[in-house]
């Protein structure tokens, strides 16, 4: 009988978690390093007798898209063909590098058995699944809402306004405390009351802000002073900051447009930490430049790296290059979650945190 491990492919970087790897992998499974230049080499290491031949999982982080692009519909066709691969698991909450809606039409291919390992049940994975995908939430909830809670204080007390002036050597000449407000008292609108919302939620809390948010369904752990409302349209009513925890899918492409906006208080302020399409970048700009909105915190934008200049012209917006989650702590807890994901994957036949999309496949 042979005694040949399945194989996994580390597609992206992997910078915290290598100790982590060995304990979990170690007599489990052979980790091979994609290290493809380019989508072409990537795709014919696939192909039997490839370097990546007879691969079952994948590990995935965004860093990999530099060399071989997004996990779209040539690549999760390709995974496919291999008749092997059935897990992917990503590293990040969001999840728009991937066709996931092709991920759960390839339920017409069968996994190979791995020959000499009757303990580990990949049997059962087979086509009511297709290729199953992961991701990491929870791992990413305090670094996001963190970096939410630091765009909402500097955007209603311009204080990345006050620091550009500093560094230019005008102290605060220019500011208008006019335009400036303190954080307690304020309304904090939390449109999507997720686990980065609801974590936001608290810090704001301490305030105390008071705090609203509006989801699909009402949140059974949003604790009594989180109000929820019943309508889009009536949470940006409420809002004094309007704060987004959205995935990115097609239904939510521009969810908050010209009407929106509109619907929000005049002097109000939008912050973003989801994904940059979720808004509408030109209505927004509109009523920047008429005043309709005070100003923006963005650390997401819709087709980066591209920053739209035009959001520039306004100091007092206050601008991060994706940020969110830039921090050795959370990155970690973030490849040992994926990790996990893909171990229980190899060793139990099916990992945690399908994401929402394919559990309806189960």
């Amino acid at each position: 009988m042979s005694s040949r491990q399945p194989r996994s492919a580390l597609a992206g970087n992997l910078v915290w978690a290598h100790e982590e790897a060995r304990q979990f992998f170690g007599g489990l499974a052979d980790l091979v390093v994609m290290d493809s230049p380019n989508r072409a080499d990537f795709l014919v290491g696939l192909k039997s007798g490839g370097k990546y031949d007879q691969i079952v999982g994948i590990y995935r982080h965004n860093t990999s898209a530099d060399r071989i692009g997004v996990f779209d519909e040539e690549i999760i066709d390709a995974l496919a063909e291999t008749g092997t691969v059935k897990w992917i698991a990503h590293n990040g909450a969001g999840y728009d590098q991937i066709d996931v809606s092709r991920c759960a039409n390839k339920g017409d291919v069968h996994i190979l058995h791995p020959s000499g390992l009757p303990s580990m049940r990949f049997d059962g994975l087979t086509s009511d699944l297709g290729i199953s995908v992961s991701n990491t939430p929870g791992a990413v909830d305090d670094a996001t809402a963190t970096t939410a809670l630091y765009l909402v204080i500097s955007c209603l007390r311009n204080y990345a306004w006050a620091e550009q002036s500093l560094r230019q050597g005008t102290f605060k000449s220019g500011l208008d405390p006019g335009r400036a407000h303190d954080v307690t008292g304020r309304t904090l609108g939390i449109l999507g009351l997720g686990g980065i919302g609801l974590r936001l939620a608290h810090l704001v809390h301490a305030f105390p802000m008071r705090v609203v948010y509006y989801s699909r369904n009402k949140s059974a752990n949003a604790p009594e002073w989180c109000e929820y409302i019943d309508s889009l349209e009536g949470l940006c009513r409420e809002s004094d900051v309007l704060s987004l925890h959205v995935p990115l899918r097609d239904e939510t492409v521009h969810l908050v447009g010209e009407k929106e906006i509109r619907t929000m208080k005049k002097g109000s302020i939008i912050v973003n930490t989801a994904r940059g399409k979720v808004i509408d970048e030109e209505a927004m700009i509109r009523a920047l430049e008429d005043g309709h909105l005070s100003s923006v915190g963005l650390d997401v934008y819709p087709n980066e790296p591209f920053v739209n200049p035009r959001l520039l012209e306004f100091p007092q917006n206050v601008l991060l290059p994706h940020m969110g989650t830039e921090n050795q702590d959370s990155q970690r807890h973030m490849e040992v979650r994926a990790l996990t994901n893909l171990r229980d994957f190899l060793r139990d036949g099916q990992g945690n945190d399908l994401i929402p999309e394919l559990r309806s496949k189960l």
